[in-house]
């Protein structure tokens, strides 16, 4: 897997008081680890924050940094979503893995068949849920991220066994 992608961890929520700093939402284990990361950046790959300081908060940081000046400008990049390179993140340890490492894997069936490729990962409240490109063309399908649904991860062959929810229509007679 390429080492060089852009890994979402946190959004500016907005300034937080009167003197320029602001308020960071972190989507990171440690809200903390978002100042060991150096300059947060864009979608674009140009730096976006850079924290100098910070404490944490509820729901990430606050604290100051090197492009803020006032509550005005820290206002100003309210929802910028702030992203590091994947190689600034610590390795996972064994038997761990991020789930930016699902995206981009091929999706068997148990019967070795290729279902498509795992486009991304989403979480619409209740669980994570890989959004499958099928192989053969046609609109994306969402399968839990479950051990029912995956029960075989094989990142490093660039792989999963995805076994499909029975469709409505489709259930076996009882």
């Amino acid at each position: 897997m390429a080492q060089d992608k852009l890994i979402l961890v946190g959004q500016v929520a907005g300034g937080f008081g009167v003197k320029g700093e602001v308020r960071v939402t972190a989507w990171t284990a440690d809200p903390m680890a978002l100042l060991a990361y150096g300059p947060l950046l864009r979608a674009d790959g140009s730096v976006g924050l850079t924290l100098t300081s910070a404490r944490p908060e509820k729901s990430g940081v606050v604290g100051r940094a090197k492009e803020i000046a006032t509550k005005e400008q820290a206002d100003a990049m309210r929802g910028l979503k702030l992203h590091v390179l994947r190689d600034r993140l610590p390795e996972p340890d064994e038997d761990e893995f991020y789930l930016t490492d699902l995206v981009g894997l091929e999706a068997r069936a148990p019967d070795g068949g290729v279902l498509g490729t795992v486009k991304s990962v989403q979480n619409f409240g209740a669980d994570d849920m890989l959004e499958i490109a099928p192989a053969v063309g046609g609109p994306t399908w969402y399968l839990p991220f479950t051990r029912d649904a995956v029960p075989d991860l094989h990142i490093a062959d660039g792989w999963l066994l995805a076994v499909r929810p029975v469709e409505i229509g489709e259930r076996e007679p009882d």
